[in-house]
């Protein structure tokens, strides 16, 4: 899945911004407490749940695309519900912790492989690692099952994300939080603006912040099945005059698929091509999130938590709730329906 911008390629920036104050009760990096990033993925970035409150300044609310997920995965650790995390996108990665920690995994279901250096202790809490492969070298634990529950790493613990078996996302809480710096209250890498820290490139090291609460006492969190076809409630656009008849027909009446050219900011769709019934030039004005954006070619594309603050094609209506497709890969089927009475 593509990684830039849903509507114009490019580069993003990764030049420093102006920050602002942290979250209230954002943790602090704690001496020595880092997360060495060994192999960063297609797509890992920090995430927490976004800077919301700034659309009239241009920038965008981000934050993880399921914020429910990372919710999840903080209180499996300890963490306050808005700390950082990492959101890792459909390959996986893998990470070396320089402190004992605990770390939880919701979304996606991967394999997880931990390799630990063998004199070292688990931290209290949490799930302690035990060895389950027989095959398996010495010190390397397999944990095919291991996602949405909290597991003691101790310090040195090599963390291995395996490439999602099915969606696309997983989230990650490490006990104490990424303590990255905070832009406009918020740790969230925002990929189209540039905002908060760039995406993880191998060699990166993250700072992580004091534990702040005991590992939550479960043994297992079960994750909503990811389905094969999503069907997505719409409300009316502010432009819907802006198409025929038959374009709206066609909307709610037929299928489309999920196209590999969707990222953070918007995932397209490839299927019939709505016309319009008025050809001219739209003034730039205000997007939301879930707005369904209709381009010259046509196809129409869902604005997800990147999304610009304004655009210039005329949206034709409003998806009630994206978080779906944050596991929807390529070839995923999408309709719509109108809201229900």
């Amino acid at each position: 899945m593509a990684a830039g911008r849903p509507d114009r390629p490019g580069p993003l920036r990764r030049a420093r911004r102006p920050t602002g104050p942290a979250h209230p009760g954002h943790p602090r990096p704690a001496g020595g407490r880092v997360i060495e990033v060994l192999r960063a993925g297609a797509l890992t970035t920090v995430q927490d749940q976004g800077r919301p409150g700034w659309a009239h300044l241009g920038v965008p609310r981000s934050g993880a695309l399921d914020p429910a997920a990372l919710r999840l995965a903080n209180r499996l650790v300890g963490n306050p519900e808005h700390a950082a995390g990492l959101e890792i996108t459909l390959t996986g990665c893998e990470l070396r912790f320089t402190r004992a920690v605990t770390v939880a995994l919701t979304g996606a279901q991967v394999d997880v492989l931990v390799e630990r250096r063998p004199a070292a202790a688990p931290p209290r809490g949490g799930r302690p690692v035990e060895r389950r492969a027989a095959d398996a070298p010495s010190g390397v634990e397999r944990r095919p099952g291991d996602t949405g529950r909290p597991l003691s790493l101790p310090a040195g613990a090599t963390l291995r994300i395996g490439p999602a078996r099915s969606g696309v996302r997983s989230w990650l809480a490490v006990s104490g939080g990424i303590a990255v710096e905070s832009v406009l209250g918020s740790r969230a890498t925002d990929t189209l603006s540039g905002l908060g820290p760039p995406p993880l490139r191998d060699g990166d090291r993250l700072p992580v912040g004091a534990s702040t609460g005991p590992p939550a006492p479960v043994d297992l969190t079960v994750a909503p099945a990811v389905p094969a076809a999503l069907r997505l409630a719409l409300r009316p656009g502010p432009r819907q005059d802006w198409f025929t008849p038959a374009a709206l027909d066609l909307l709610l009446r037929t299928a489309y698929a999920i196209s590999a050219a969707s990222n953070r900011v918007g995932a397209r769709l490839a299927g019939a091509a709505l016309p319009r019934a008025v050809t001219g030039e739209l003034p730039s004005e205000g997007l939301v999130l879930g707005a369904v954006q209709v381009p010259p070619d046509g196809q129409p594309l869902i604005f997800l938590a990147d999304h610009p603050t304004t655009g210039g094609y005329p949206v034709i209506g409003v998806v009630d709730d994206v978080t779906p497709l944050a596991q929807a890969r390529p070839g995923t089927t999408v309709t719509f329906h109108g809201p229900q009475r």
